[in-house]
């Protein structure tokens, strides 16, 4: 009886707004994108919505925080047309995004770590010796310096490069990590952070707001996938 109750109940977009905190518009406009089923119209053209369009919203508004705007809202675009498989396969893609930068995570910490037992580099060196030191060609530090991952100076006399001691952590940092298997613009982000913070050492608050993140987008993720079930669930209930 209570679902024949359910099935008489209607909302106006404002009352559908007013139960997620959002505008009558923006209700609308994710009625337009697919992200709700199609509103019913009164006999004056007006919108009309039911608890399975309450539902659809609240299943986008709880994927938004773990897999993003535009991914929770082709995941409901391919729920709503029938196309579940894509949706899910959409929802693998996030995924596995997670457990990737999860592991970068993972390569980042074990990059740091390599350098923290070696003492503090003093004084300056050139190419050819950093590049012995590391095992590496001179042109992959060039390569290197040209992506913006090491920035070394030049001799005004003789114009060759000289590597600072920080110049010696940035270099050794970026072969940890590409020894890890990570592209060039996936190590710029961190070199970056190393600079701004003035080192490795002042990185660990850095790293566990890291943690936190994608603690909290797996936990979103979770919320996401059970509004989400629960509207599939209603799919297979009126089917």
């Amino acid at each position: 009886m209570g679902r024949n109750l359910q099935e008489g109940v209607r909302f106006r977009p404002v009352d559908l707004a007013r139960g997620h905190g959002l505008s009558t518009q923006a209700v609308r406009n994710y009625e337009e994108a697919g992200i709700l089923p199609a509103a019913g119209r009164t006999p004056h053209g007006y919108r009309t919505y039911t608890p399975r369009h309450a539902q659809a919203l609240g299943a986008f508004l709880a994927l938004v925080p773990g897999h993003g705007h535009r991914t929770a809202t082709s995941i409901m675009q391919a729920v709503n047309r029938g196309a579940v498989e894509d949706a899910l396969r959409l929802i693998d893609e996030s995924h596995a995004q997670l457990l990737d930068d999860r592991r970068t995570l993972q390569a980042v910490e074990a990059a740091l770590r390599d350098l923290a037992p070696v003492p503090q580099e003093r004084g300056d060196t050139f190419i050819g010796p950093l590049a012995r030191r590391l095992g590496l060609r001179p042109a992959t530090l060039r390569k290197w310096e040209r992506a913006g991952l090491v920035r070394p100076s030049r001799d005004p006399l003789t114009g060759y490069r000289v590597y600072s001691a920080a110049d010696v952590r940035d270099a050794r940092l970026v072969h940890q990590l590409r020894r890890g298997g990570y592209l060039l613009e996936q190590i710029a982000p961190l070199i970056a952070q190393v600079r701004a913070a003035g080192g490795v050492a002042p990185l660990e608050a850095t790293l566990l707001d890291w943690h936190a993140r994608l603690s909290a987008r797996s936990r979103a993720m979770l919320a996401g996938a059970a509004a989400l079930n629960a509207y599939l669930d209603g799919d297979r209930t009126e089917s």
